[in-house]
């Protein structure tokens, strides 16, 4: 790869990564599978490459009813933790609804949450767009939109966050760990993220130089045997949700007494569909439940001239899980499982 010098340097620990990184132009290097590309592309032009994946931070462990994973944990290693496939299972289908194996042998859990939108405004270099280059236009506000955001966009911004992976943590609750030189702090993902406003370039609430250490999920595995990720997509494999839902309910004699839904593939950050789970408290997971679920989910929606048919996309989709978690319940009691 050919074009402008810039330095690099491998991180002897956090610290030394943190004082690299904080310098004007720096960027981090772990696994590289969405930096490389971007650079190739002249969208990314780092004056420094601060390399972190020799620091200790692909730890995956559980402390009672939380887990923990380090950022530098492989998406194929951490999919395949029996921790995670046996207590977790939507955060190791969701890994594994992404990308190729390849792909995920080598991708870090920080860098897929740090991926860039697919949006081929922000991907093209010579075409308009606020993320890449701030007063140039959203080209996809007239343009193609057909994969465009339906909840939080803005008329500087209509791109769509495709990490599956972050769709699931949402639905969890998740907390990404963040190291800075003043010291550690936690943030949930609808902190961590950023809606675009009038500064789309800015995707999360990262200061500069700061490192995500980790994800941590609190009580998450009370969702185990009830919890789908569903990816609607245009081929069957190594491609980007058109929509996605992450679905997960817990449930006591029978009753709704917990539910999680989030979306990917509709807005510029996983998008949690509280309304969706609001009208599943308290009621038994039946098909009028679910179908009033999906109702609630799509409301609010603002499409553009191409990606309407997201929304009944969407609704159907957040049905589906639901059934599909529903079955896992029946399955679950006839082999002596509890309800």
């Amino acid at each position: 790869m050919s074009g402008p010098a810039f330095g690099y340097c491998r991180a002897a620990d956090a610290g030394d990564a943190l004082i690299q990184g904080a310098r004007p132009g720096a960027a981090f290097l772990a696994g590289g599978t969405d930096l490389m590309q971007l650079w190739k592309m002249g969208v990314a032009t780092p004056d420094r490459v601060v390399d972190i994946s020799r620091l200790p931070l692909s730890a995956v462990t559980a402390d009672g009813s939380r887990l923990s994973i380090g950022a530098l944990a492989r998406l194929s290693d951490v999919a395949a933790h029996p921790l995670v496939s046996r207590d977790y299972p939507l955060i190791a289908q969701a890994i594994l609804a992404g990308a190729s194996g390849q792909i995920r042998n080598m991708a870090t859990v920080g860098g897929n949450l740090l991926q860039r939108t697919r949006c081929p405004y922000f991907r093209t270099e010579d075409l308009a767009c606020n993320k890449r280059m701030a007063g140039s236009g959203c080209g996809a506000l007239a343009g193609q939109n057909r994969q465009s955001a339906l909840f939080g966009a803005s008329a500087a911004c209509v791109a769509t966050h495709v990490s599956d992976l972050a769709v699931a943590l949402m639905a969890l609750d998740a907390r990404v760990e963040i190291l800075g030189l003043g010291g550690p702090r936690r943030l949930g993902l609808s902190g961590f993220y950023r809606l675009p406003g009038d500064t789309p370039e800015r995707e999360t609430n990262l200061a500069s130089g700061e490192l995500i250490t980790g994800v941590s999920v609190d009580s998450g595995d009370r969702f185990a045997t009830r919890s789908t990720y569903l990816k609607v997509r245009d081929r069957a494999s190594f491609e980007f949700a058109v929509v996605s839902v992450a679905a997960a309910l817990q449930l006591e004699d029978g009753v709704i007494v917990d539910a999680r839904l989030a979306a990917g593939g509709v807005a510029p950050m996983p998008w949690r569909l509280v309304r969706g789970e609001a009208a599943l408290i308290g009621r038994r997971p039946d098909a009028p439940a679910f179908a009033a679920a999906g109702a609630l989910a799509v409301e609010g929606a603002k499409p553009l001239a191409h990606n309407g048919f997201k929304i009944e996309l969407l609704r159907r989709a957040v049905i589906r899980a639901l059934e599909t978690v529903t079955a896992q319940t029946a399955a679950a009691q006839t082999i002596g499982g509890d309800a």
